[in-house]
């Protein structure tokens, strides 16, 4: 197995690089979470993972292990292959896939393309406990309660506004991780409109 790859990067876009390596040009294909950290960068280091299949070998390209680690976790579960993995991982934070995945938030799951709600469902039944019992159940802040009550009323007003469903979910993370003592979802929402203006 190729365990990673470093070398000059010779051709980037969101969804994939070639990156030059003993003479040989590596192509990987990266979410847009690894795109965003190495979007500035013209050499670099990329762990992989080498997909074999029938008619196909591909290499996907992590900037960090905890995204490789929840990738590999991901395409274990039937029905999830390897694109829709790195969909998921494009559209929301290793970190975010993991606390969404631990405390059943089906809806984050179920908002990501190509995710139903049985496909969300599975990946919390298959893998909620193998999460747990990575983090060692310390290091995975789930938000709480009040924050769920406040989080999903500002959600739903934001996305019936026209905003984006993801782009929101980011938004009002950071927004309740700056501001763990927002009081109500009146100001949670007027912080969520400013964000995203």
């Amino acid at each position: 197995m190729i365990a990673y790859v470093k070398g000059p990067i010779t051709h980037k876009t969101p969804t994939y690089v070639i990156i030059e390596a003993g003479g040989i040009g590596y192509h990987i294909n990266i979410s847009l979470y690894t795109y965003s950290r190495i979007e500035n960068h013209v050499s670099v280091q990329l762990l992989t993972y080498f997909h074999v299949k029938e008619d196909a070998q591909t290499l996907y390209g992590f900037v960090e292990e905890m995204e490789r680690d929840m990738f590999v976790k991901l395409i274990s579960v039937s029905g999830i292959g390897p694109n829709t993995a790195r969909i998921l991982l494009s559209s929301i934070t290793p970190q975010e896939a993991r606390t969404a995945i631990i405390s059943e938030d089906i809806r984050t799951l179920n908002g990501v393309k190509g995710i139903g709600p049985k496909t969300a469902k599975r990946l919390v039944v298959e893998l909620k406990d193998k999460l747990m019992k990575d983090a060692g159940g310390t290091d995975v802040v789930l938000p709480a309660t009040v924050d769920n009550r406040l989080r999903e009323e500002a959600l739903s007003a934001l996305t019936t506004l026209g905003f984006n469903r993801i782009r929101v979910q980011k938004a009002l993370n950071k927004i309740l991780k700056e501001n763990p003592s927002v009081p109500n979802s009146e100001t949670l929402i007027k912080l969520g409109l400013k964000s995203l203006s």
